[in-house]
């Protein structure tokens, strides 16, 4: 028998990690996974912590097998009385009954958590109990998840199936569990043509042997007429001779609940390893679509910045706008001669028509906010179709496509506010640089606006500002001298405004594109992660130390 120990409490652990993972990519293994998962945490909660906590307490027989193998009927039989409900109509058993002899009631009314009907008779020996479960092959599949549970719950298994269908693919499916679970058996061949009886039982006990079930004890009921739906006493006399014996012995009990105690918990290795690499498959799978996300998102932020390099800003309406701004030249010479733009402010303020720098600043607003647009449409649908060819990736996507496909829904809002935001902060950047006496008049002769007009231009020009050899704007006509700002502020301060303007235009651009990522990686939030995994192996090995 195994030490108790801490195992209880690492098996604990073991059960509530294991509930917690989540499956939420549709990745090839995930279904199997779910399921396993499910069939350890009901043995653990069913079987393995209620044994550890009472080894003593009252055997636990599942009667189990296919649909019409007669397994309420056996019960029935064997107690000489109608316990559990028997008949024609499929599927039979809908609420399992668990019978046991009444001093071992309480056995069974606090500590399992069986989703069963405890009757008490007194045909049944105490210190066993019999449970009549679904059919394993019901066609109501929480029949057959009940009937998986209960079987997984047993401490000895009977196994009924019938001269007709005893090589049936899903009881044998059970039986194997049986084996690699190392599971104390016995098998009830049912319904057998007595002439026959001693070919069947022969084949079935040579396929029970090849499955490594050489140990199960097989049972034979020969085809007959019933008696108050009841089998004849001497065709059940046998079993029933034998689970008394088992009650009335309880070096015999301790060693079927030693067997199939220590294979459950030995079964739990491979078990949770196999969970364990279905998590690693969720991990790898949600990596690879954060992936896909990234690359595409970041393949965006890449198309901004060489959007704002490249100088396409700098054509159509901030072109023209830029024409007007600098016009012939009369705005150069009012600079040189410190004469300044306060007429042209004084006019706008009276009339309300914008200023050949604001109208400048809008057409530069309204580019840079289309190009960030067109980066992340193209990200969205790039990232769509990337995972619609990616393990998990097509059923996160589903019903999705056209709202994913597309920006989110305050995306034009937010980049109008981002591109809004970062002119103010240009402008701020002029007044810092303009603080000193001798800048401060040569800006104040100029405007604020109009230095900043032409350091946001300076960012969109290929050399990354307007200082040195003469620039022309974007295949434009107009040429701007490197005195427009180098007037006001100098060679090397132009550089680094239009440097630092830059930076900071590419830095709000990331941080816009970023939260439309996070509309597709936001549907990962629930994926399980590398540390899952590692956290069942662990305690899986916890468990695997507590057993001994």
């Amino acid at each position: 028998m195994t030490s108790a120990g801490t195992l209880p409490e690492d098996l604990v652990r073991l059960r509530d990690q294991l509930a917690a993972v989540p499956f939420a990519l549709d990745t090839p293994g995930r279904d199997a996974a779910v399921r396993a998962v499910r069939s350890v945490v009901d043995q653990v909660e069913d079987h393995l912590l209620p044994r550890l906590r009472d080894v003593d307490a009252p055997l636990l027989v599942v009667v189990g097998g296919s649909t019409g193998a007669g397994k309420s009927t056996l019960v029935n039989s064997l107690l000489q009385a109608e316990v559990t409900r028997a008949g024609v109509l499929r599927p039979t058993t809908r609420t399992p009954v668990l019978v046991c002899a009444p001093a071992d009631r309480g056995a069974f009314a606090d500590d399992r958590v069986l989703p069963v009907q405890v009757e008490t008779h007194p045909a049944v020996p105490q210190g066993l109990a019999l449970v009549d479960a679904p059919d394993v092959d019901s066609v109501v599949e929480a029949n057959r998840d009940l009937a998986g549970q209960l079987l997984s719950a047993a401490d000895l298994w009977v196994f009924v199936t019938t001269a007709a269908r005893y090589a049936d693919a899903v009881p044998w499916d059970l039986l194997h569990t049986a084996a690699e679970r190392g599971t104390a058996l016995a098998v009830v061949l049912d319904r057998v043509p007595p002439e026959a009886t001693r070919e069947v039982a022969a084949d079935l006990a040579g396929m029970l042997q090849r499955a490594g079930l050489d140990q199960a004890r097989l049972w034979v009921v020969e085809e007959g007429p019933l008696t108050d739906g009841l089998l004849p006493g001497t065709q059940v006399a046998p079993l029933r001779g034998w689970l008394h014996e088992l009650a009335a012995d309880a070096g015999a009990r301790a060693e079927v609940v030693r067997q199939t105690l220590v294979g459950a918990l030995a079964s739990l290795d491979d078990r949770v390893a196999g969970i364990a690499r279905a998590v690693d498959e969720q991990a790898a799978a949600a990596g690879a679509l954060r992936t896909a996300a990234d690359a595409a998102y970041g393949r965006a932020t890449a198309a901004v910045d060489e959007g704002v390099r490249n100088g396409t800003l700098l054509r159509g309406e901030v072109l023209a706008r830029w024409q007007e701004f600098v016009g012939t030249g009369e705005w150069m010479r009012s600079l040189q001669a410190g004469i300044g733009r306060l007429r042209d402010r004084v006019t706008a303020a009276v009339t309300g028509r914008p200023t050949p720098a604001q109208d400048l600043t809008g057409a530069l607003e309204s580019g840079v906010e289309r190009l960030l647009r067109s980066a992340a449409e193209t990200a969205a649908e790039d990232t769509v179709t990337a995972w619609r060819g990616l393990p998990g990736g097509a059923a996160v996507v589903a019903g999705r496509e056209r709202e994913l496909s597309t920006v989110g829904p305050g995306f034009t809002e937010a980049a109008g506010r981002t591109v809004r935001d970062w002119q103010g902060a240009v402008l701020e950047l002029v007044r810092g640089e303009g603080a000193g006496k001798r800048s401060r008049a040569r800006l104040l002769s100029w405007g604020v606006n109009g230095a900043g007009a032409v350091v946001m231009v300076a960012v969109f020009a290929q050399t990354a500002g307007l200082s040195g050899a003469e620039v022309a704007v974007a295949g434009g006509t107009t040429v701007v001298g490197q005195r427009v700002l180098e007037a006001v502020f100098g060679d090397a301060a132009v550089r680094q405004l239009a440097e630092r303007a830059r930076r900071d235009l590419d830095e709000r651009s990331a941080a816009l594109l970023h939260v439309e990522q996070r509309r597709f990686t936001s549907l990962l939030d629930g994926a399980a992660g590398p540390d899952d995994a590692a956290a069942l192996r662990e305690s899986a090995r916890t468990v695997a130390r507590a057993r001994g």
